[in-house]
């Protein structure tokens, strides 16, 4: 399963192409910033992401598009995430 969407880089306020594919029950993000380049994992995974990720697959449970387990799943993260602590 893969969901894309664009937001804007944490860093320096770019836009860049955000892609969440679950592979082997486990979700990954990778990004790029122009649309030719190649995908590279994203370097950390914000709070922002998961909520990005958790609306786009309830969208999609009416269309029997995702799982309600895959929402579960995503809901629990949201609810578990603690930002990481600061250096």
């Amino acid at each position: 399963m893969e969901i894309n969407w664009t937001d804007a880089d944490p860093e320096t306020g770019a836009k860049r192409f955000v892609k969440a594919t679950k592979f082997a029950r486990r979700w990954g993000f990778v990004v790029r910033f122009k649309r030719f380049e190649g995908w590279v994992p994203a370097p950390n995974v914000t709070r922002e992401m998961w909520e990005e990720l958790l609306d786009a697959l309830e969208r999609r449970v009416p269309r029997r598009e995702a799982s309600e387990a895959d929402v579960a799943e995503v809901r629990a993260v949201v609810a578990a995430w603690q930002e990481p602590p600061v250096p």
